[in-house]
């Protein structure tokens, strides 16, 4: 007796089918099950969850030799999402369920020794492969329902147990799960709560963030310790403009693949904000493991990657930064194959200006020694810096601004600002795949860049002052955008292209 069932698995963040055959033999009493297709592990143990599972929900395993295949076999199978494919291959082996409909259907879920339906990974991704090969329906643990609904197209079936599966294969099941409605679920989900009017003082770190925000623009903030580094930096996303379905999509995958979605939000409709600790290893920052999952980039893609205390993590931890800085993907290349994983994100960091903190802080003096200083700064590469737009110099807050009240502007008047500056960008570069200033190539810069005579002069001299590179010349250009951008301007004047230079003269000072 032989049956088959359609499974799903995902290599990075791509989904392929796994077909699922079981071959019951029916000869002799004692029982003997073999799982080919390279499975890992938790596949190879999946056949003693199967068996407890089938026998406590009143269905009776096949006697004799049982082989069950995953197919393409040379592709390594990990996790136990197969556990539910299996089991229902084993039913209609023994012509418990309907055939036909087992053929449209394809599964994912785990399975405990009790016949129930635990909850996997990368239901999204898996109900979207589904729809695309053409499946009429994808049965998912109950818990994956909400996720996978946003499939549209597709017939979606939560379930508890594997009786209720063999049931839906039956026509008897629980209903379809209805299709999910983004739009509301975008309104349930509300912005940050955090707001740039809780900051005193810092007038010129917030006019920095604000300018990053519009142009998707990497930062960084330098300054003493409690100058507000990281409460600005935390605020960040509510100026940003709300993801679109497409970016919510995206983000969703990623986060679904690594099981890192919330609990009751089957999509993410505000920009990740992600805090990794300095002692993250690069593995942990760019992904890892033998079958890579999505690391901190990936987890912030569309939306912010905040380091802290840069210059206190590992040197081959940043530097594996500056390849997905640049191309907004990550490839990591193992024994198993390449993986590429989206990694379009804001880097925003902060450090200090010396070991102590205090160098050039009017208010305390600075205990370090020249040779201390340049230790530390040395810590985060020339290349690494050539890639952030901005830096900034956040000063101490004074006694009077500490003591007063806040009176800087809410995030709700700097957002409004910034959604127009995106609008004005997306309105630009519409029917490409550059979304910000920020990820515009040397060409577009040479289309929506054009500088008269007076701002040649001024990038002149900058070029010439500052001995910047050709990286930098083009970051100075699109952060000039961006600027004119915020005020609604044509064309880039030479305010823009000051104050963009001065963003750049930073470094230049201090490295």
């Amino acid at each position: 007796m032989m049956a088959k069932t359609w499974s799903s698995a995902i290599q990075g963040v791509e989904t392929f089918t796994v077909e699922i055959e079981v071959n019951a033999s029916g000869i002799g009493n004692e029982a003997l099950v073999t799982v080919v297709g390279l499975p890992d592990t938790a596949v190879r143990e999946s056949r003693e969850r199967v068996w407890s599972a089938l026998q406590n929900s009143g269905f009776y395993p096949p006697h004799g030799r049982t082989t069950i295949n995953l197919a393409p076999a040379d592709v390594r199978k990990e996790g136990a999402a197969f556990d539910l494919p299996i089991a229902l291959s084993m039913v209609a082996a023994m012509n418990g369920c309907e055939r036909d409909r087992l053929a449209k259907t394809l599964c994912i879920g785990e399975l405990a020794l009790d016949g129930g339906v635990r909850p996997v990974h990368g239901a999204l991704p898996i109900a979207l492969h589904a729809r695309a090969a053409g499946f009429h329906n994808v049965l998912v643990p109950a818990e994956n329902a909400a996720e996978a609904a946003l499939a549209t197209g597709i017939t979606v079936c939560g379930v508890r147990s594997l009786g209720e599966a063999v049931a839906f294969l039956r026509g008897e099941g629980p209903a379809a799960e209805p299709a999910a409605d983004l739009p509301a679920l975008f309104r349930a989900q509300p912005r940050a709560g955090l707001d740039f009017a809780d900051i005193k003082g810092q007038e010129s770190a917030r006019r920095a963030l604000e300018v990053a925000a519009a142009g998707g623009h990497n930062l960084l903030l330098i300054g003493p310790p409690g100058a507000g580094k990281t409460m600005l930096a935390q605020r960040l996303p509510s100026i940003l403009p709300p993801l679109s379905l497409e970016e919510a999509l995206e983000v969703t995958r990623v986060y679904s693949i690594a099981g890192e979605l919330p609990k009751g939000a089957p999509v993410l409709a505000t920009r990740p904000f992600r805090n990794p600790h300095h002692t993250v290893s690069d593995a942990g920052l760019i992904g890892g493991q033998t079958m890579p999952r999505p690391g901190e980039i990936s987890l912030a893609h569309n939306g912010v990657l905040f380091l802290d205390e840069l210059p206190e993590f590992r040197r081959n931890a940043l530097e594996v930064l500056r390849q997905p800085m640049e191309g907004g993907t990550v490839t990591i290349s193992r024994a198993a194959g390449s993986f590429t994983f989206p990694a379009r994100f804001m880097l925003v960091a902060a450090m200090n200006p010396c070991p102590c903190g205090h160098y050039g802080n009017v208010q305390r003096q600075c205990r370090c020694g020249y040779s201390q200083i340049q230790r530390y700064r040395s810590r985060v590469s020339g290349p690494l810096l050539d890639r952030i737009d901005l830096h900034v110099e956040v000063a101490a807050v004074s006694e009077q601004e500490l003591m007063g009240r806040p009176r800087g502007e809410s995030s709700e008047a700097m957002g409004a600002r910034v959604e127009a500056a995106r609008q004005r960008q997306l309105a630009r570069f519409h029917g490409t795949p550059v979304r910000t200033n920020a990820d515009m190539t040397p060409a577009m810069i040479e289309t929506y860049c054009v500088l008269g005579e007076d701002g040649k002069a001024i990038l002149r001299m900058a070029l010439r002052d500052l001995n910047l590179s050709a990286r930098a010349y083009h970051r100075i250009l699109r952060v000039a955008r961006t600027l004119a951008d915020l005020r609604g301007d044509e064309r880039i004047e030479p305010r823009h292209l000051t104050e963009a230079t001065h963003y750049r003269a930073l470094d230049r000072q201090m490295w």
